[in-house]
């Protein structure tokens, strides 16, 4: 498999520290409020990413953090009249949802910021006795941007250039503009932990660094995000590990490209701005998750209504593909021959697709290929096709959109339950009443079905029914 390495600004052969193992971290949410559909983007295309190294062999540890005390939370909380454990703990919950809603596999390990101030505190103090950070009289402690000779190296910029738009904020105590906070000394009212360097809690950047080391290692496979994410909390986060430890932080960086709303920068001040669960209550999850995957991850991509509506009717078209091919298998004939159809093409083409960064726009091209000719080749002459072909096919179609995770929502619950044998009894019975030329009859159990949301299709190879 090729990866683009946003490093090396290429694509290059993935190629694990460990032969058949794969160690991940993907930054995770700031819990303040619910995810907005920019956050679903990186959300779902490394849950792709997990999911399709798993599929081809790997054993994959994948690491998602949860920023769980920051600026914004206690700001939220304040708002709120809350605190800000208790906003945060709210915010992991709905982000559960969405992400249940997106159907992200659970992450191996999912780590909090306030669960690891005793590792964040040891890197610090590492940093500190190496001569890469510095305490200063507030119990502040910031690192010492140019003692690594390296920083700028993810995002292409050098020092100088870094240098022009640098300034010290209001409050900063700090020897050097390009300099940013490891430990942040506690204001009035703020939570706090103790610490060599008084009571305070740790910057935004660092915490990653010591989660991921925690949990992977010191020098780990991949690590992903979301494009903004390049400068400087990626940036930083290579200074503070590599100064720490003295070997690479991650070999391979992967960064998914940006979302519009109306071809427009989502912003709360253009009123462009939407959660996802805003959206799911409009339109359900699995619109947004194919949106996710619909464009290859380092395209910006639009979201609109329109789009989504467009992502709603391609996924009912792979639904009513799986829905024929199980109507098919039930009345294809035992003593078919085998159908010579070579499924395993369309999987070793999907597998080509994803190999080449991770192209899910290619690999979902493959998978409407694989509808498009057993619709025109099989499903017509399913009574002659084998049991055994159809079965095959359809295995191989369950497999590959699972590989993408689509196609997971459940059929909604009747509003009358209605059973199998039920709804057979009544097509039976419509069946011998259009023999019979009882249109009428036939006509009142069409409108009888259709009332507890089973709607009938009559086809050449029978009449077959979907719950709605």
């Amino acid at each position: 498999m090729k990866i683009y390495n946003t490093l090396t600004n290429k694509k290059q052969e993935f190629v694990p520290i460990e032969k058949g193992k794969a160690k991940i971290y993907a930054c995770g949410p700031t819990v303040y409020n619910y995810i907005h559909v920019g956050n679903a983007r990186p959300i779902c295309v490394f849950d792709v990413l997990r999911r399709y190294l798993e599929y081809i062999g790997y054993d994959v540890t994948f690491v998602q953090n949860f920023t769980d005390v920051d600026d914004k939370i206690i700001k939220k909380a304040i708002e709120e009249k809350s605190d800000f454990m208790t906003v945060a703990k709210k915010y992991i919950e709905e982000y559960k949802k969405d992400a249940q809603g997106l159907n992200i596999r659970d992450a191996t390990f999912h780590p909090k910021a306030t669960e690891n101030i005793d590792e964040i505190i040891k890197i610090i103090s590492e940093l500190i006795k190496k001569g890469h950070a510095y305490e200063v009289s507030n119990g502040d402690v910031y690192f010492s941007t140019r003692s690594f000779k390296e920083y700028g190296k993810l995002s292409g910029q050098t020092i100088d250039d870094l240098q022009s738009g640098a300034r010290i904020k209001v409050g900063e105590i700090k020897k050097d503009p390009l300099d940013f906070a490891l430990w942040k000394s506690a204001k009035e009212g703020e939570p706090y932990w103790d610490s060599p360097w008084g009571k305070g809690r740790p910057g935004w950047h660092i915490e990653c660094s010591a989660m991921a080391g925690k949990y992977l290692g010191k020098t780990i496979d991949i690590h992903c995000g979301g494009q903004d994410l390049i400068f400087p909390h990626h940036e930083n986060e290579i200074a503070q590990s590599e100064c720490c430890n003295g070997v690479d932080f991650s070999h391979y960086w992967m960064h998914n490209g940006y979302i519009n709303v109306n071809s427009q920068k989502m912003s709360k001040s253009l009123g462009n701005f939407f959660t996802v669960r805003e959206i799911a209550e409009k339109h359900g999850y699995e619109p947004i998750r194919y949106l996710m995957i619909a464009s290859h991850y380092r395209s910006p991509i639009n979201f609109s209504k329109e789009i989504i509506l467009q992502c709603k009717s391609a996924l009912e078209r792979l639904y009513k593909f799986r829905e024929n091919l199980e109507f098919a298998i039930k009345n294809s004939g035992e003593s078919a021959e085998k159908t010579d159809f070579d499924v395993l093409s369309y999987k070793n083409r999907f597998i080509e697709k994803m190999n080449d960064d991770l192209n899910t726009a290619d690999a979902l091209g493959v998978i409407f290929e694989l509808v498009k000719d057993v619709n025109m080749n099989i499903i017509p002459r399913s009574e002659r096709a084998g049991k055994e072909t159809l079965n095959d096919i359809l295995k191989m179609f369950n497999e590959l959109t699972d590989v993408l995770g689509i196609l997971y929502a459940n059929k909604a619950k009747n509003a009358e339950a209605i059973s199998e044998a039920e709804i057979k009894a009544l097509i039976d019975e419509r069946n011998q009443a259009r023999k019979e030329k009882n249109w009428k009859r036939a006509d009142e159990i069409r409108d009888e079905l259709k009332s507890k949301n089973v709607i009938i299709e009559d086809t050449p190879q029978g009449t077959k029914y979907t719950i709605k």
